[in-house]
């Protein structure tokens, strides 16, 4: 008995204790989240500053309040939102403070539509007269498209830029499968709806590759005009340099006058000063683009009118969401937010998205048609918004897209699973089992489908892909044959989007918010940005665990993290898909 309660004691003493250390942890994390929060203070801009421009970070549709990330001490200022970084740069275009801007980048996260979005503010913020001096060590072919936009280009002596043309690579997984004993059961509509592709093909079909080649070279074509216009040299003359790979040390750089100089870091600094109107024995005076955004994130403008700018965001999927995925339940409820406030005028419903599920999809087109008879509403689409991305907004009365947007993408498609032969034949797993009727267990992963299940799926898929392709030609005043006809699943880039009548001009995301107010008849309004970013401790306290896992996945994997949420997405999709078929990475 006496053993009996000195375990009973020890045990409720290590329970006590174990409380007593995750209090202890939680108030620790609770100071440092608060102190973190106290510390984000408007930075304060001396006379004489260069506005520092390190684009080597995650460029994203909008900054996020990553307190938890600030608190671990290391990712505090690794992302920013393109419309905090267009925002600035206006801002700095007349802030006599700022002289000049230093434009550090070497390898940008960001994709093409959103890296010409900024590099149009560059070029916006040089009609200033004011200088843009670009450096680094070296230079990705993003990095380069960036920085050729500045008044002068630099190069380390040391250094190399990378200019060999674009390529776009997919992966299949058929062999895998096969060797793995897994069928890919395939209900899909549309000839280029190849999202399913990788699981039942070794190589690109012929359709597919007809829709990759037309992107990839809309693509390049609109990243050799940018460095071609900025650079003055020839279209053709930068395409056979990148064809012929000439660029492969830096002196040849300088010889193509890819670069104005190589020149070492100290030697920047000086021209900086110089700019700046600094004496070189003194220190430089600078302001870090992410700090400088604080100053200028929220509209001041003291006007009743507003235009609410919405940005939908990542993938697609029901429910709530979050700052980087587009919740169906959370996205529809801030548009009728948006749509019953009377002191909003327009609505710019800003779009990066490759889809996702279908129903959600449909909930929150529908509150755009209901907005739309109120107020204008206009779609901004940014790096990609094809099939649940461009199904969401096709009721607006106006689409803009950049010239390498990513859009279109009208098919639908649903992959099931056939495990049997894997789990029979490979693992002696087998099952039995009774059912009140022959489509109790339809879905089931564990055999093939009947031809009776497979007809109703492919029924449902169908239903799906009308309803998408009627409402794109309502939105879009088309016929539903001709949707018919330029959909199927296939992707456009945005100058062939607009000549088929998917989208209306190639503009800016500050295009679309002016013919916003225009549409609306307000010339003195004031910008609001929902969804309202979600409050850093209020997440943290309810999805803590995920966020330490986050973090430290992204700390191991780097930039193969995107992959690992790919994965989860892929996981967690249910239901028919409106997806697009693959990821936009071009090398």
């Amino acid at each position: 008995m006496r053993e009996f309660f000195k375990y009973v004691f020890a045990t409720v003493v290590g329970i006590v204790i174990s409380t007593v250390l995750l209090f202890a942890l939680f108030f620790i994390v609770v100071i440092g989240l608060v102190s973190s929060l106290e510390n984000d203070k408007t930075a304060l801009v001396s006379s004489n500053s260069v506005l520092f421009m390190n684009l080597d970070q995650a460029i994203m549709e909008r900054t996020p309040d990553d307190t938890f990330a600030k608190f671990l001490g290391s990712e505090g200022e690794k992302s920013i939102g393109f419309n905090d970084i267009i925002k600035s740069l206006k801002k700095a275009k007349t802030d006599d403070k700022i002289k000049c801007i230093y434009l550090n980048v070497t390898s940008p996260n960001a994709g093409f539509a959103t890296m010409r979005e900024v590099r149009n503010a560059l070029l916006d913020f040089k009609t200033s007269g004011k200088k843009i001096i670009a450096y680094s060590e070296v230079y990705t072919q993003g990095a380069y498209y960036l920085a050729s936009a500045a008044d002068k280009v630099y190069l380390n002596p040391e250094g190399a830029l990378e200019f060999k043309g674009l390529s776009s690579q997919l992966m299949f997984f058929k062999g895998a499968l096969d060797k793995l004993g897994i069928e890919a059961q395939i209900i899909r509509v549309g000839t280029y709806k190849s999202a399913v592709e990788p699981f039942i093909n070794d190589k690109m079909s012929d359709k597919n590759r007809e829709q990759v080649t037309a992107y990839v070279y809309g693509l390049y074509n609109t990243f050799l005009d940018g460095i071609a216009q900025s650079r003055k040299i020839s279209k053709d003359s930068l395409h056979h340099i990148a064809d012929d790979y000439k660029i492969q040390q830096p002196k040849d750089a300088l010889a193509y006058k890819m670069v104005d100089g190589l020149r070492y870091k100290d030697e920047i600094l000086n021209e900086l000063k110089s700019l700046s109107g600094i004496d070189q024995k003194k220190n430089l005076k600078t302001v870090t683009i992410n700090d400088y955004a604080q100053n200028v994130a929220a509209d001041k403008n003291p006007s009743g009118d507003k235009i609410a700018v919405i940005f939908a965001n990542g993938d697609i999927n029901g429910g709530e969401g979050s700052d980087n995925t587009i919740g169906s339940e959370r996205l529809s409820r801030t548009i009728r937010k948006a749509r019953l406030d009377n002191s909003i005028k327009a609505i710019v419903l800003r779009v990066n998205s490759p889809g996702g599920s279908a129903l959600a999809s449909d909930v929150i087109w529908r509150e755009i048609v209901l907005a739309k008879k109120v107020k204008p509403v206009i779609a901004s689409f940014g790096d990609v918004a094809a099939s649940g991305g461009y199904y969401i907004a096709c009721a607006a009365d106006s689409i803009f897209v950049q010239p390498n947007t990513i859009t279109g993408s009208i098919g639908v498609f649903g992959v099931i699973p056939n495990f049997q032969n894997l789990l029979n034949n490979k693992l002696g797993i087998t099952f039995d089992g009774v059912k009140t009727g022959k489509y109790a267990d339809i879905m089931s992963t564990n055999r093939p489908l009947t031809p009776g299940e497979r007809l109703i799926i492919q029924n449902d898929v169908n239903r799906v892909y009308d309803s998408f392709i009627t409402r794109v030609a309502d939105g879009r005043k088309k016929s539903k044959a001709f949707i018919d006809s330029i959909g199927g699943g296939r992707v456009w880039v945005g100058t062939d989007a607009v000549k088929i009548g998917l989208a209306d001009r190639t503009g800016s995301f500050n295009d679309a918010i002016v013919a916003a107010a225009k549409k609306a008849k307000v010339k003195d309004y004031k910008i609001v940005e929902y969804p309202e970013i979600i409050d850093p401790i209020k997440s943290f306290m309810e999805t803590g665990t995920d966020k330490v896992r986050t973090y430290f996945a992204k700390q191991e994997l780097g930039e193969n993290y995107h992959i690992y949420e790919q994965m989860k997405s892929a996981i967690a999709k249910s239901g028919v898909q409106a997806r697009m078929p693959f990821e936009i990475k071009v090398q």
